[in-house]
């Protein structure tokens, strides 16, 4: 996944604007290359996981439609682990073609972020597959 340093930087900001409690939202993008940031409201308002609140997700899936982009991701940020999705993660990951993207801030100096294919329906050791976020040159 190809992430221009301006989207990198929206995404942690994000996340420590939500501290302590964890962001969530949307990358949209074009063949692999994230075009757009699109925060999104954690309904549960939690250190520990999140739900997107349902009508603003799918106002968010609408308005990547409409631009003519792909869902490449959904984000959240981890504030006291690391980038790695946890079990909570694994079990709330509903879009298998889509991928999971977490920024950890427990290093806040050096905040990390990563990208996941993760696929709910096989075995724990198999679920989740590591994708190489590429930060890159700005957004066209």
């Amino acid at each position: 996944m190809e992430l221009a340093p301006e989207l990198a930087e929206q995404i942690v900001a994000h996340a420590r604007e939500a501290f302590p409690n964890e962001c969530c939202g949307m990358i949209a993008g074009e063949g692999g290359r994230a075009v757009r940031v699109h925060p999104a409201t954690n309904a549960e308002g939690s250190p520990f996981m999140y739900v997107m609140d349902p009508k603003e997700q799918l106002e968010i899936m609408d308005g990547i439609d409409e631009a003519g982009h792909d869902l490449l991701a959904i984000y959240h940020s981890h504030t006291r682990s690391a980038a790695y999705p946890s079990r909570t993660d694994v079990e709330l990951a509903f879009f298998p073609n889509t991928l999971y993207v977490i920024v950890s801030i427990a290093d806040d100096d050096n905040p990390d972020i990563r990208a996941f294919h993760i696929d709910r329906t096989k075995e724990p050791e198999e679920a989740i597959t590591e994708e190489p976020v590429e930060i890159g040159d700005a957004t066209a």
